[in-house]
Formats: C-alpha cells, structure tokens, sequence
C-alpha cells in the first residue's frame, strides 16, 4: 500500500475546527486529505480521516451510525444551540422523570428532525450559517433521522448527560433543543464528544500530532479497511496486482482466493504478498465490476 493512501482515526481536541484538526496529516501523511464527517469546534472525539487515494472512499465511511456522550443544559437555549452562542431564551428546568418519559416516547427510532439555523446545509446555494451570521432566518427543512437508542449516564441539576446512538445525519444540538422544548423548558448542548462511528471506537484513536503514533497508526489501515459492512477481501495474482496499480480490473481468472459475503457491496483487492492494492465495486456475482479505489504505486 502507498504510505500516502491511508485510513486514520483521529480524536479531535476541543477549541479547534475539524479542518484544522487535519494539518499535521496533510503535512505528515499526505496533501490530499478527506474526512467522513466534521465535529464542531466546541465537541471532541472521533473523526475518520483518508488520505491520498483511499479519499474517493469517502461515501463507504459517510454512512454509518454514529454515537455520542452528550451533555444537554437544561434552562436556557442559546442562538447557536450550543455553548458558545448567545441566550435567546429561558425555561424552567424539568424533573429527570419527565426527561426519561419524553426520551422514551419521542426520541427513539425514526423521528423527522430541524437541523439548527446555524448549520452547514445550503439553503438557496449559500450555507445556512452564513444566512444566521447576517442575521437571516431561514426556515429549515425537517429531515427524517433514526435515534437507535438513548442512555441516560448523569442528571445533575440542570445538566442531562446522555449517550446517543443515531443514523448518519442526526444533529445532537436539534436533540438538546426539542427535547428541552418537549418537556416544556429551553435547552442547549453543553459538551459533546463523539465516542464510536460504525465499528470505530475512539478508544482506538489517535492525537493529530502524535507523529510518531500516527505513523504506525497508518500502516494499520488495511485492517481498518476490512471492518466496514459490506466489504469482503479478494487476493489476486501478480500479474492483476501490477495492473490494478494502473486501474485495470482483474479477470475472474486471475482471483487467488476470495472471502465475499452476500450483502458485500465491494471488496479490498490484495496481492498474495498481503499488499493491499484498493477497492473495487461487485457485481451480483460478486466479482469487482468497477475499480473505486487504488491504493497501490505504480510500478511497484
């Protein structure tokens, strides 16, 4: 695999954007650096990070479920919906009784959701945060998300602390706004670090500058790979693997072996030495229909 094409998993700091957060990779890794999801400045936590040519990988990572430890204020919501926007209401602070009803009932399993006004969907071609800034209101377009379940960790006073695993899409700060409004208070997302993407823990983590961790966490990035859903591993001969390296596809004769299941949609091609060469689309036979993407060097 080309040191460059790479799959990262990188715990954000808090007090700094995503974007900035990639720097040292794009330095250390590779100039050509994508991501499967941004955290804002205020949260912390997880964020897969490509590099080089596993960047067109990209919608393979987009969709997976995401979970979260959130902290909800409870009695005021702020114009942002999270700490480091301006008060522009005031509630009573319910009892945690009437919180875990109102989770229980309205916050599980497919629900339609009102992204915040400051958000990065585009309405009417520009981004809605920048409408916000300029002190336009737009009206949001609800979107139908799934909340998987809910867990509620600590309740202290006025601050809810709650974990929540969601489908792709999902606002946290949408959450702390309805469910406060729901229990007939104002609310806002004081914390919020994000714990798990798909089968990805933060656990497995790595600071951004860490070099000499995030190195070695490079060269894992084959096994990375093969933990998606959906993803199966064919060996192919040599002579593919040289070709594979330039876009071409393998023929059905030059598979060595292959591990596909049903529900795979694509498969990471290796060479017998182990080397992974990229990612290929499947057909209903499961055999690599359409190259997505090559991780290997030409000529190598």
């Amino acid at each position: 695999m080309s040191k460059s094409s790479s799959i990262l998993l990188l715990n954000k700091e808090e007090g700094i954007t995503s974007f900035a957060s990639l720097g040292p990779i794009k330095r250390l890794i590779d100039p050509k650096v994508g991501h499967a999801g941004t955290l804002d400045r205020f949260a912390t936590g997880l964020m897969i990070v490509l590099t080089g040519q596993l960047t067109k990988l990209n919608t393979l990572f987009t969709n997976l479920d995401k979970k979260y430890l959130a902290t909800i204020r409870f009695g005021s919501e702020t114009e942002t919906l999270d700490p480091d926007g301006q008060v522009i209401g005031v509630g009573s602070i319910p009892s945690i009784k009437e919180i875990e009803e109102v989770l229980k009932t309205q916050f599980i399993g497919k629900i339609e959701q009102q992204p915040p006004q400051y958000s990065a969907i585009h309405i009417q071609g520009e981004r809605a945060y920048r409408l916000a800034r300029k002190g336009q209101r737009v009206s949001m377009p609800s979107r139908q998300v799934e909340i998987f379940s809910t867990k509620i960790i600590n309740w202290d006073e006025r601050d809810l602390e709650v974990e929540i695993h969601c489908s792709k899409g999902t606002y946290i700060r949408s959450i702390a706004r309805d469910l406060a409004l729901a229990c007939n208070s104002r609310g806002h997302l004081h914390s919020l670090q994000r714990i798990a993407i798909g089968p990805y823990l933060l656990d497995e983590a790595v600071d951004s500058t860490d070099y000499t961790r995030l190195r070695h966490h490079a060269e894992d990035s084959s096994d990375r790979l093969l933990r998606l859903p959906n993803i199966g591993k064919i060996v192919i001969d040599e002579k593919s693997s040289e070709r594979f390296c330039f876009g071409n596809l393998p023929s059905v004769e030059a598979i060595v072996d292959s591990d596909v299941e049903n529900g795979d949609t694509h498969a990471a091609l290796f060479s017998k030495e182990g080397s992974l060469m990229g990612v290929a689309a499947l057909d209903q036979y499961k055999v690599p229909v359409k190259v997505v993407a090559v991780a290997c060097s030409r000529g190598s």
